[in-house]
């Protein structure tokens, strides 16, 4: 195992090179530039301002050097200035990383403890009025538009209850857990129904698998009760492909909170890329996306380590 995960972890290094060269590639390719937010604001701008604006900047040179460069900063620990407020970018995701993770740990939570009995239950009960009413509600979720769940959620149980509040992390003066507390349920609620729906799937499949098994009939023929079948025997190994995909899904939760954040004015790493888009922020973006690249190829490791844990059938040597 530990060649393997050392194998990996080598093989992740021109993998991040070569998404590095992408994202770098398509950002600079992208129309306008960061004097396009000068030009949006309707401002007549006199053209050698704008080549001085350039320059200092940094975004006058050809694109391989601008590469170069950030590559050299970036192995330093510096991934650059932002051109949007002029502060380190590693320093502002610092800032805006804690209620990102807050967020995505509350909506992991949630999706987990709820996804897994749900799953349980469909399989047990297979054809059951309980599996219908699972599976399309898990169509429904799946298929419905984020942003959209999010405003319905703002209008029913704050404009019209208003039994939470709108957007924010904390209401200004009174900064308890409660509060705290009714801030992040409707933003995390969001977040974790796309994966309710879709473990719950995983997990009912995989279920169903398990219960055929042989020695799940074995266990019933020696008299064990439906309930310790269930938990003991089939649970364990019903969960292994699940607990794989939930690992892989950890990083498109950071992707999935970009919406979710903007949304609910949350103030994180999700909004802040919105922010960074909208004034062509280079450096922040550069920052942004190469952390959920290296998270994405991070959790498969992990996701293909945990599964090796798992089932002690899997070999990695």
């Amino acid at each position: 195992m530990g060649r393997y995960v050392i194998r990996r972890i080598l093989q992740m290094i021109p993998l991040l090179i070569g998404i590095s060269i992408v994202i770098f590639a398509i950002i600079q390719a992208a129309p306008g530039g960061p004097e396009g937010t000068l030009l949006d604001r309707g401002m007549f701008v006199d053209p050698a301002a704008i080549d001085a604006y350039r320059a200092r900047l940094g975004v006058d040179q050809p694109v391989y050097v601008q590469y170069l460069k950030w590559v050299g900063a970036m192995l330093s620990g510096d991934l650059g200035i932002s051109f949007q407020t002029q502060r380190p970018v590693l320093d502002m995701i610092a800032e805006r990383l804690p209620d990102t993770l807050r967020l995505m740990g509350v909506a992991f939570v949630v999706a987990t403890v709820l996804a897994i009995p749900l799953g349980v239950f469909s399989a047990v009960r297979q054809y059951s009025a309980f599996d219908y009413t699972a599976t399309a509600f898990s169509f429904v979720a799946i298929a419905m538009p984020v942003f959209w769940f999010g405003l319905m959620l703002q209008f029913i149980f704050s404009v019209r209850l208003q039994w939470l509040p709108v957007a924010g992390t904390v209401t200004v003066g009174v900064d308890t857990f409660g509060d705290r507390l009714r801030h992040i349920i409707m933003p995390a609620t969001v977040l974790a129904l796309h994966y309710i729906a879709g473990w719950s799937r995983y997990m009912r499949s995989s279920m169903l698998g398990v219960l055929r098994q042989d020695y799940v009939r074995t266990a019933y023929a020696k008299g064990l009760t439906r309930r310790t079948v269930i938990a003991i025997h089939a649970l364990k190994n019903a969960s292994i492909p699940v607990v794989s995909v939930m690992t892989l899904s950890i990083a498109k939760l950071f992707s999935g909170a970009v919406i979710t954040e903007t949304i609910f004015g949350w103030p994180g790493i999700g909004r802040l890329f919105i922010q960074s888009m909208h004034a062509r922020d280079y450096p922040m973006l550069m920052g942004i996306m190469m952390m959920g690249s290296f998270m994405v190829v991070a959790f498969n490791l992990v996701a293909d380590v945990v599964y090796g844990f798992l089932d002690p059938r899997i070999s990695y040597d």
